[in-house]
């Protein structure tokens, strides 16, 4: 494994994968689906798919939430891993699940005007109404 490698997981390790840099900053998603996947917001890097090797996919289920658009997690403990766009060259990962994210930051959210009426986002870090192509592709 090289320093620009990173590795991941879900909750039990059914499923485990490794991911090569270059990764995309982390953003955080406050749509509508992603608030209802995960409880809250959900804050994602994304890397090239070529990128990434998956070990027991097997495991994987994934739930096509808009077309062409999976999500994807693990069918034994739940864990949510990635969020694919079957149109795109990248693979959103669930920042959560990396085993060690040094290095990655927050570097802005993304579908504000769905957020959750329950908590502000005013952490100073920019944000869209919508999916800002210029901050980043949706998670």
């Amino acid at each position: 494994m090289t320093e620009a490698t990173r590795r991941g997981s879900c909750l039990c390790g059914a499923i485990r994968y490794t991911v090569s840099d270059p990764m995309r900053p982390v953003i955080a998603c406050h749509c509508g689906q992603c608030r209802k996947t995960s409880g809250h917001y959900v804050a994602a890097t994304s890397a090239p798919k070529t990128h990434v090797t998956i070990e027991g996919a097997e495991n994987l289920t994934r739930y096509e939430s808009s077309p062409g658009v999976t999500r994807e997690f693990c069918s034994i403990c739940g864990s949510q891993l990635f969020w694919n766009d079957s149109r795109g060259a990248d693979l959103a990962i669930f920042a959560g699940t990396l085993d060690d994210a040094e290095g990655l930051r927050l570097a802005g959210h993304i579908y504000c005007a769905d957020k959750g009426a329950y908590y502000d986002i005013d952490d100073g870090l920019p944000q869209a109404a919508g999916d800002d192509e210029g901050l980043a592709t949706k998670t």
